[in-house]
């Protein structure tokens, strides 16, 4: 099928770039990040093919499955990332970004024998709407707790007065936190969508908007947790390495609570 093997490819082009950013920070030298953005930026067009390939082919929107779930967490983090290029001399942030985006990759590769096919409660567009809107909220709280590592890494070093040439490198600490900002401030209510829409499923699917699924119950503790961090940028005025130290927390509580949930627990998300 031509839209697995157009995702190997993207799978290949993702390492190699994320080979060429960790080269660049090795070698301390801006130009090689620039190739690894063009290499990323690559894979990402390749990556989308696979999706239009696997939508006409299968005449809908591929989004059920622990691959297509992975896979598209991986597409969202690389296009978040290459749209911040736009407003931010970021391109050594990609160091970080990247492994995080081929170790998806990887994993959704060795779900791609276990691909659960699409019955008929999993179809309709409040289904289709509820996983995107919900894996792109959640991409994106990957990609600030991704900036929030280089932030407080950056900050690390300029307190212990070890600016050698490596932090040369570095994306300013303000293009970090307004990338750790933007992220957030669009990743919520993405997300926050994305459950409204899971929950008009349940009542049409089960009859009650609420079952005490896992997933649900981490989903919203895990919204309850980004709505705190959210209002305490925006009313507050949390910013820099509060903002970034809490964006890590709150994903990792996110990432550890959704992997616990799947794993430990009894869920009816396992096209998830």
């Amino acid at each position: 099928m031509i839209g697995i093997v157009l995702f190997k490819v993207a799978l290949a082009v993702y390492l190699a770039s994320a080979v060429v950013y960790g080269g660049s920070l090795w070698g301390r030298r801006v130009m090689p990040a620039r190739f690894a953005t063009g290499l990323m930026f690559a894979a990402l067009v390749i990556h989308t093919s696979s999706f239009i390939s696997r939508w006409l082919a299968e005449g809908m929107i591929p989004a059920i499955g622990l691959y297509d779930v992975l896979s598209f967490f991986a597409w969202v983090m690389a296009a978040a990332y290459l749209a911040m290029q736009l407003r931010t001399k970021t391109r050594v942030l990609g160091a970080f970004v990247s492994p995080v985006i081929c170790v998806i990759m990887v994993i959704a590769s060795v779900e791609l024998g276990g691909r659960v096919g699409a019955s008929t409660m999993l179809k309709g567009s409040l289904v289709t709407a509820h996983v995107m809107l919900s894996i792109t909220g959640e991409a994106l709280f990957a990609v600030a707790s991704c900036a929030g590592i280089m932030y407080l890494l950056q900050d690390s070093l300029i307190r212990r007065k070890k600016e050698g040439s490596l932090i040369r490198l570095f994306p300013s600490l303000r293009d970090l936190d307004r990338i750790n900002y933007l992220c957030l401030f669009w990743g919520f209510p993405l997300l926050t969508l994305g459950i409204l829409a899971g929950s008009f499923w349940a009542r049409i699917v089960w009859g009650s908007h609420w079952q005490w699924d896992s997933k649900q119950v981490w989903t919203l503790l895990a919204w309850g947790l980004y709505a705190f961090l959210l209002h305490q940028r925006l009313v507050i005025g949390w910013q820099g390495r509060k903002a970034a130290r809490w964006s890590l927390m709150v994903f990792t509580a996110l990432a550890v609570l959704l992997i616990a949930g799947k794993l430990f627990f009894r869920t009816a998300h396992n096209f998830m």
